[in-house]
């Protein structure tokens, strides 16, 4: 590990990061080096990317301060026992890396994430001091994203919040049971304590800015976690249930999935094939009922079919089939709760509808001018010039209106 050169270890521990789905720099404070003073900037313009809120693309810098690893996690591929080629960087590469990326315009913040080496708190001291050195040294005032360790002690992860936009968290698994068998050196109810602790930091500097201005801010951007999908026996209704739970005990920012992916050498105890992919994709729509469109994780989960939500329809459209009697909706009357209801519909098209029927009653026509897709739309609303009739109820609803699968052409013109 010692011969290996910098671009060798980059290589190695760039790549070993691409496992890890806890990246986005939404939510974090303004920062800017403008006026001559400091290095980096959360706002500009866009090796990783990352998207925004209002949909601006964040360069990131992801890697691992190392890929080595005490603990043997049945579905890591950096565990102990897995026969891959192993590299480390110093807190000061690491440093230097982020900074040379940054000046030659490749990125605007930096992800990190390790492998544990030594302790949990050996750990956990590099990584922050990763984080010390770029905001003290060299003041440093882009984007940082640690992934801290829950075993570590509390004040270690304390210092990463002082220094960090975001701190991850991972849960690893959706279930006790599976965190149980498949990483049993990993112990739920320590994560938990960890991140119980550091919502209450996070709320404590939110209090401290409040009373005094020259207080420290603390992990301005929140905090987050990850689960693996597919690892485990967990059914997606169990997922989003936990999910639910993990946002309402410790106020997550973002809940992130991952597809269990096979790895070298793969213990017996794991799944030979990975979940679809399009299966974490509904997933994360179902995040956003939740977050966004007012949906309760009960009524995410009642729109499964035996605890599994359907992979050919969205999450939305599969729950407004189970629950006709809502529809159809009056796009001139509805109150946006129920506008948001609409298979269809987005939060943006919600937006243009409410603004536009100010003025005057709407058309089938407008709705399609505001919606990206009005054939998705008209079975479930009624307009001055349209009203679904029978439609709604009709048994091969489902095939008339759920997207036809087609290959992308790797070519083809926008």
């Amino acid at each position: 590990m010692a011969q290996l050169d910098l671009q060798a270890k980059l290589a190695i521990l760039a790549d070993a990061a691409k496992y890890d789905a806890s990246c986005a720099s939404s939510g974090t404070s303004k920062r800017t080096s403008k006026g001559g003073k400091g290095v980096g900037s959360t706002e500009g313009m866009g090796i990783c990317h990352a998207y925004a809120p209002d949909g601006r693309c964040i360069s990131l810098l992801k890697i691992l301060l190392t890929n080595s690893c005490i603990f043997d996690c049945h579905f890591c591929i950096n565990r102990k026992s897995s026969n891959v080629r192993r590299a480390r960087f110093t807190a000061q590469e690491v440093v230097q890396l982020t900074l040379n990326f940054y000046k030659r315009n490749y990125i605007e913040g930096l992800f990190l994430s390790s492998g544990i080496i030594k302790s949990s708190n050996y750990t956990m001291e590099q990584l922050v001091e990763v984080a010390r050195s770029l905001r003290e040294d060299h003041d440093f005032r882009g984007y940082i994203h640690l992934k801290t360790i829950p075993d570590a002690d509390p004040e270690l992860v304390h210092l990463a919040g002082l220094y960090a936009d975001r701190i991850s968290i991972n849960v690893e698994l959706p279930t006790r049971e599976g965190l149980t068998r498949l990483a049993p050196e990993k112990d739920g109810d320590r994560i938990e304590g960890a991140m119980a602790g550091m919502k209450s930091s996070i709320e404590d500097g939110v209090d401290a800015r409040r009373k005094y201005r020259s207080a420290p801010k603390f992990a301005p951007a929140g905090q987050s976690t990850q689960m693996i999908v597919g690892a485990d026996a967990a059914k997606d209704g169990d997922i989003v249930t936990r999910a639910s739970q993990l946002y309402g005990r410790f106020r997550l920012r973002r809940v992130y999935y991952s597809a269990f992916s096979p790895i070298p050498d793969a213990s017996a105890v794991l799944p030979l094939n990975r979940p679809p992919l399009m299966r974490e994709h509904r997933l994360y729509q179902s995040d956003w009922l939740m977050r966004f469109y007012g949906f309760t994780p009960t009524e995410v989960v009642s729109a499964t079919d035996d605890g599994m939500l359907p992979l050919d329809i969205d999450p939305k459209l599969a729950w407004a089939l189970k629950f006709r009697e809502s529809f159809p909706v009056d796009i001139n009357r509805a109150p946006r709760e129920q506008l948001l209801r609409v298979p269809g519909l987005g939060t943006k098209a919600v937006k243009r509808i409410l603004s536009s029927r100010r003025w005057r009653k709407l058309r089938l026509d407008d709705v399609a001018r505001l919606t990206v897709s009005v054939a998705k739309v008209r079975p479930f609303i009624v307009t001055v010039d349209w009203r679904p009739t029978l439609l709604t109820d009709r048994q091969d609803l489902r095939s008339l209106i759920k997207p036809t699968a087609s290959q992308l052409e790797l070519f083809a013109t926008a």
